[in-house]
């Protein structure tokens, strides 16, 4: 829920900044800082709640701490990527793959009631699902339409 907040929100700040500065409306562009935003505020989440998101990752992969990290790392490159127009296309692209890749590592914790915040084993399980897929899916969707259509 939060991320889909730091979306919206910065969203409609960056669509009105735009307009202050270039005059006229850019939403492609406000989209995509947007969503640059929201990940690396995500970002920052894997550096803060290291413990709680390799308890997200299934049993048999190894070096789950460095996994994390590393898709910390990755979510910040990939906002970058989107900010530079020639490189856009490719980040997005990039980003729907990741988005892809992650959602079993959401089931997974969904299974498992993973609270990521606390690294412990009291979350929101199953339910949790019904507005995490379809937003995952919303994610996807933004990144398609602003990063690579338009």
């Amino acid at each position: 829920m939060k991320t889909l907040i730091v979306l919206l929100l910065s969203c409609t700040i960056y669509i009105f900044a735009i307009k202050i500065i270039k005059k006229e409306y850019d939403l492609a562009l406000s989209a995509r800082i947007a969503m640059s935003t929201m990940l690396v505020f995500t970002a920052i989440g894997h550096f803060v709640f290291t413990q709680g998101m390799s308890l997200m990752i299934p049993k048999f992969i190894p070096f789950k701490e460095s996994f994390v990290y590393l898709t910390g790392l990755f979510e910040i490159l990939i906002a970058i990527g989107l900010l530079i127009p020639r490189f856009k296309y490719l980040s997005g692209w990039t980003l729907i793959i990741f988005l892809l890749l992650m959602l079993p590592a959401n089931v997974y914790a969904s299974i498992n009631n993973v609270n990521y915040e606390k690294a412990t084993f009291d979350g929101n399980g199953l339910g949790y699902l019904w507005f995490r897929i379809p937003l995952q899916f919303l994610f996807i969707a933004w990144t398609y339409i602003c990063s690579i259509r338009m």
